[in-house]
């Protein structure tokens, strides 16, 4: 897989502030590290108590001022992802809350980290990562080369695309799909009854029709040649 080209390249780095209860963030802290090409700065904030059924006041959880370019919310109680919400709209702060149900204005909530389409006020994140978006090489009827252009902050895109290499076109989509799955680390048991899918096989069909979108486009390019 070629990842050296890179659509994330910016002229500064992004600063990002990550909620998270019991380590819900960290897998994509790891991978926005890993894959974000040097562009973000990142700190991760961590609740660890244990919470009521209702906070009223969400004081006593968040801090009382917020300075970044970006708000990820990982966070599971949704009065503190509500309450989060609020406190970056009146600074301004665009926020990304994947699978949240909220409709504060400047918060993101695509059912699931790489369904997030591109926003122009997200910045860098939104260049990188988000719906996935490849390009592929093929070579006798396989894959010789992918180029992720965009993925999930997980890092689960780049790990199913160093998988691709060598495998025949008419098999390629499928095979992502499942390898999107093994490295997704969305949780598969919060069920979506509006998509009528767990994250994870949101994930895997997400991936999938990438895929197979970028193998088509890479067929005609080479009937064109």
């Amino acid at each position: 897989m070629n990842d050296k080209e890179n659509a994330c390249s910016t002229e500064r780095r992004l600063k990002i502030l990550v909620f998270q209860e019991g380590g819900r963030g960290e897998s994509k802290v790891k991978g926005i590290q890993r894959h974000g090409q040097n562009q973000f700065d990142i700190t991760l904030v961590t609740i660890d108590q244990s919470l009521p059924p209702v906070v009223d006041d969400a004081s006593e959880y968040l801090p009382d001022t917020i300075s970044a370019d970006l708000v990820l919310d990982f966070l599971k109680h949704p009065d503190l992802s509500h309450d989060l919400a609020l406190i970056c709209q009146r600074r301004g702060i665009p926020v990304v809350a994947s699978g949240k149900k909220t409709t504060v204005d400047g918060t993101h909530t695509p059912p699931v980290c790489c369904a997030l389409a591109r926003h122009r006020d997200l910045g860098a994140y939104s260049r990188c990562f988000g719906a996935p978006e490849f390009d592929v090489s093929i070579k006798d009827g396989k894959i010789s080369e992918v180029t992720v252009r965009r993925g999930a902050p997980c890092g689960a895109t780049w790990e199913a695309a160093r998988r691709m290499k060598g495998t025949r076109v008419e098999e390629a989509p499928v095979r992502m799909g499942l390898d999107t799955q093994f490295f997704c680390t969305a949780d598969p048991s919060n069920w979506d009854p509006i998509w009528g899918k767990s994250p994870v096989h949101l994930a895997a069909d997400l991936h999938r029709a990438a895929l197979a979108a970028a193998l088509k486009k890479a067929q005609i390019e080479d009937e064109r040649r």
